[in-house]
């Protein structure tokens, strides 16, 4: 993603006058950002925030606008070089987050893989470390897994993500799988990881379709989200790939996204309790 800011000398050297500068941000056709900044009209507004505290947006913030898995953010991330001085104005980029009161924007004062020149947005390999240093460790790897899976992340670039990271974060690295096609996905595989089970990811049934995962050799944990499986049509036909599945001697443990992110501690002991039991048969 590049999206960059143009000073007023640019927007000269484009034909641009003073007056006609003012008309297009009248018009809503540029952003003034801060002095000197301007943006194509329509950018996302976290973009124009990240640019007026004098930075880039980063991290989860850039992550999330781009599709990528992210567990949970309610603020902004800036990345702003180590060089550069205070913040220009960071109590205008704060994110609302009750009616209380506000929070300021996460800052990363650190340098770039690349020179971030007049770009608003820094790379994904830097958005990728920041999201990495920002999360839980089950969360940075359901992050990581969505950006190898969306192909907004390669292996070589994975490995350059933990190459600049202290050591301790290493261990992370082999955990990532992107087959997982969703966080919730990821944070169940490292559930089963933690019991000792035998993993297959997108496993195809003839006949029926692609599971989740399936544990063991016998147990298939589907991972459902409300935006696919609310209907209840679509519920019915979830209810007949069970069936076949069953038929075939598979037992199926359904789970919501919602339940896996936010009530883990259940699932784990729903995992544990299935897979124990039948071990000990």
């Amino acid at each position: 993603m590049s999206v960059d800011f143009l000073t007023r000398a640019d927007l000269i050297a484009q034909g641009f006058t003073r007056r006609s500068i003012q008309a297009a941000v009248r018009a809503g056709a540029l952003v003034r950002a801060r002095r000197d900044r301007y943006l194509a009209g329509g950018v996302s507004d976290l973009i124009v925030r990240a640019v007026r505290v004098g930075g880039r947006l980063t991290c989860l913030s850039l992550l999330a606008m781009l599709g990528v898995f992210v567990f949970e953010n309610h603020r902004l991330h800036v990345q702003v070089d180590p060089t550069a001085g205070r913040l220009r104005d960071p109590g205008d980029a704060r994110a609302r987050v009750s009616r209380k009161g506000w929070r300021a924007p996460v800052v990363h004062w650190s340098p770039l893989r690349e020179p971030g020149g007049s770009s608003c947005v820094v790379g994904i390999v830097d958005a990728a470390v920041h999201a990495v240093r920002c999360q839980a460790p089950r969360a940075a790897v359901a992050t990581l897994d969505s950006l190898v899976h969306l192909g907004l992340l390669s292996v070589e670039e994975l490995q350059d993500v933990f190459s600049r990271l202290p050591a301790r974060f290493r261990v992370i690295e082999s955990l990532v799988d992107g087959r997982a096609e969703s966080g919730p996905e990821t944070f169940v595989r490292l559930m089963a990881r933690r019991l000792g089970c035998d993993i297959r990811l997108q496993v195809h049934f003839d006949g029926i379709g692609r599971v989740d995962l399936l544990l063991d050799g016998w147990l298939v944990v589907e991972c459902d989200s409300k935006e696919f499986h609310a209907e209840w049509e679509q519920q019915e036909v979830d209810h007949d790939r069970d069936l076949a599945l069953a038929a075939l001697g598979y037992c199926t443990l359904r789970l919501t996204a919602s339940r896996i992110m936010y009530r883990p501690d259940e699932v784990f002991a729903a995992l544990r309790g299935l897979l124990g039991q039948h071990r000990e048969v």
